[in-house]
């Protein structure tokens, strides 16, 4: 596993100025890095374990960018939710903790440390193996179109409202009037947009024969509602247990398609929600 040596792991540890951490865990993991909890830690060449890891993004003394993996998650996980609500909380790993120290950053980080040098990866002489990087989102792709499903499901509000009512139950496509929406709807199955059923064909799919862990995952909602957000090749969907849905597509740059609720998305939210992954 790159990174792993006493050398990298002491030169990270050495005054590591701590910027921001991230949970890698099954049910919350930068989805940036994959469609699933598996593929975000085959990002990082770490091994999935059961309870995640903490990423811990610092520089050493020298500028140089590194990644701290460590095991204890309630650590990262406190630290936050305490950054969340405008906190200070100074994150200091215990170093029996450390699982790896990984040169460079996996995702793009905006600050840097004051009275250091401008961050660059560390030399060759720390780390071994290439130092990690944050995917290129600068064109559309698979990391772009789940950063948006991210987006969508942090801004929900703002894309329903944008949305409005006046779409098809089914197919995705606009309508005028009721009685279009009701003769749209009646042809759905024929007519529909390609992407969407296919999207939903191997959403329910996942019922039936669960999913590489972490595909799908849900999380808090206002009211009784839930979040749920299921990835897969090529696709991304994020979706309320109360309401609609939003798919994104790698052969659709930019576009986000609402579904809405129908007859068939009710049930199929239900089911992926039960089946889904959770916070601790």
């Amino acid at each position: 596993m790159a990174g792993t040596d006493d050398e990298a792991v002491a030169a990270a540890d050495d005054a590591l100025y701590v910027l921001t951490a991230v949970l890698l865990t099954p049910a919350q993991f930068p989805s940036v890095l994959g469609d699933d909890y598996l593929e975000a830690c085959a990002a990082l060449d770490l091994a999935p374990r059961a309870d995640g890891y903490g990423l811990v993004l610092g520089q050493d003394g020298e500028g140089a960018r590194w990644t701290v993996v460590i095991d204890d998650v309630s650590l990262v996980a406190v630290a936050i939710a305490s950054w969340d609500c405008g906190m200070e909380y100074e994150l200091s790993p215990d170093e029996r903790t450390v699982v790896a120290a990984l040169p460079g950053w996996p995702l793009a980080v905006a600050v840097a440390a004051p009275g250091v040098p401008a961050p660059h990866d560390p030399g060759p002489e720390v780390a071994e193996g290439p130092a990690l990087t944050p995917p290129d989102t600068s064109s559309w792709g698979p990391a772009q179109r789940r950063l948006g499903a991210d987006e969508i499901a942090l801004q929900w509000a703002v894309w329903r409202e944008q949305i409005g009512d006046g779409y098809l139950p089914s197919s995705g496509e606009r309508t005028e009037t009721p009685e279009a929406a009701a003769d749209d709807e009646e042809n759905a199955p024929k007519s529909g947009h390609q992407g969407i059923r296919r999207v939903l064909a191997e959403a329910r799919a996942y019922v039936d024969a669960p999913p590489p862990l972490g595909r799908v995952r849900s999380s808090f909602a206002p009211g009784d509602a839930r979040t749920l957000r299921a990835d897969g090749p090529g696709w991304s969907m994020v979706a309320r247990t109360d309401d609609i849905a939003f798919v994104l597509l790698d052969e659709e740059p930019g576009e986000v398609l609402p579904v809405g609720r129908g007859p068939e998305l009710p049930g199929l939210l239900e089911a992926l929600d039960k089946m889904a992954v959770r916070p601790s």
